[in-house]
């Protein structure tokens, strides 16, 4: 990452948004980092996200691309979950950012298949704002929404009577301010121009929200470091929070606790920039046409969450959540009927990469709150 103040060697026509981008600087003058990114991400022509998914394929995987394991297992603690309420005539499980439907399909499709009575009683909200991946979306859960145990929606269920929101590596996506002392001062990272390029500048904070994130949490950064502050995040968990009557938040990512994530060791923060599976820290090449991801706070959703009355279920890494729901019947549901010896072989070397201690497994951390019930005891904590 770059000092800021820096210039970066971009030239701002390589992409339609880069353009655009710099003609609104030159307008109206340097914009926060922020605002840089939720363009670069969500602009509705041009964003990151705006674009056909097999986009991303080329540039990142997820869990759900590796092996329908992950879903069926995230079926396994919905429906134990479900039994923890006594069984509701309705259980809702509303999945934020859902893409085309790959993650819904793998889980819908195995309950259907396994968990007959849970199936019965559930109601899927498959939520995705952009219009080309619901229709997808349609297309893949089409045999659940014809019988009513999905619905793809642009935003979440106003109230939720019980059940669980979750999402997987959609936090890490949400828009960044990005701070840094500067001579003793806190500051934010702008975007500026000089010249045909892209570059950081110190400036003022946009809003008081961000010295107080910091206050919250007990944090004090060092001369000279860099940190991202994810406002909407925390906005995100106390809608979620208000919106739920009782059940469980689900936040499938990459992150840390915050005593962790703005340590030394995180001088220059954590954002970077995804494109042809390869990170790096260039934020400014070819605008639109890259990912950008920062870590998520975990301390974060826990004290913004209680703020609408969620409580910390525990965290745990995705290793350990899905070795605790798998061991129950030896990992017999990552085989799919009358498979093969060759086909078993290939399932457990997948099996190996969302669990491997270098890989997924421990890059990713499983973090669930609660509402509305005692301390509950989740198969998929057992790894704590």
């Amino acid at each position: 990452m770059r000092a800021a103040g820096t210039q970066e060697r971009t030239n701002v026509a390589v992409t339609p948004l880069a353009r655009a981008l710099a003609e609104r600087i030159r307008r109206s003058g340097p914009i926060p980092f922020a605002e840089y990114m939720r363009e670069c991400l969500y602009h509705p022509e041009f964003g990151y996200y705006s674009k056909p998914e097999a986009r991303r394929f080329a540039d990142f995987y997820t869990s759900v691309d590796v092996h329908p394991i992950f879903g069926r297992l995230l079926a396994r603690q919905f429906a134990e979950m479900w039994d923890m309420f006594g069984r509701p005539r309705e259980f809702y499980v509303v999945e934020a950012g859902a893409g085309t439907g790959r993650l819904a399909a793998h889980i819908l499709d195995f309950a259907a298949q396994k968990l007959p009575e849970f199936y019965g009683q559930l109601q899927y909200v498959s939520v995705e704002q952009s219009q080309a991946r619901r229709e997808r979306q349609r297309k893949n859960l089409r045999t659940h929404l014809e019988n009513g145990a999905a619905i793809s929606a642009t935003e979440l269920p106003h109230d939720i009577p019980a059940g669980c929101v979750f999402s997987n590596e959609l936090l890490d996506a949400l828009p960044v301010h990005r701070a840094l002392v500067h001579h003793g001062d806190l500051r934010e990272i702008y975007v500026d121009l000089s010249g045909e390029a892209f570059i950081e500048e110190p400036g003022p904070l946009t809003s008081a929200e961000i010295d107080q994130y910091f206050e919250e949490q007990h944090v004090t950064l060092r001369e000279g470091q860099q940190a991202e502050v994810n406002l909407e995040a925390c906005q995100w968990i106390q809608d979620v929070g208000r919106r739920l009557d009782r059940g469980f938040v689900m936040t499938v990512d990459y992150g840390h606790e915050a005593a962790e994530l703005y340590n030394e060791r995180h001088m220059r923060g954590t954002l970077l920039a995804y494109s042809e599976h390869r990170a790096s820290e260039d934020f400014f090449v070819s605008p639109g046409e890259q990912d950008l991801t920062a870590h998520v706070n975990f301390t974060a959703l826990d004290l913004w969450g209680l703020l609408a009355g969620l409580s910390r279920t525990g965290c745990v890494s995705q290793m350990a959540f899905l070795v605790a729901l798998g061991r129950a019947n030896e990992f017999a549901d990552l085989y799919d009927e009358d498979s093969s010896e060759v086909e078993r072989i290939r399932a457990r070397l997948l099996l190996k990469s969302l669990i491997n201690p270098e890989g997924m497994g421990e890059t990713f951390q499983v973090f669930i709150q609660h509402k509305g019930l005692a301390q509950p005891n989740l198969t998929g904590l057992q790894g704590i």
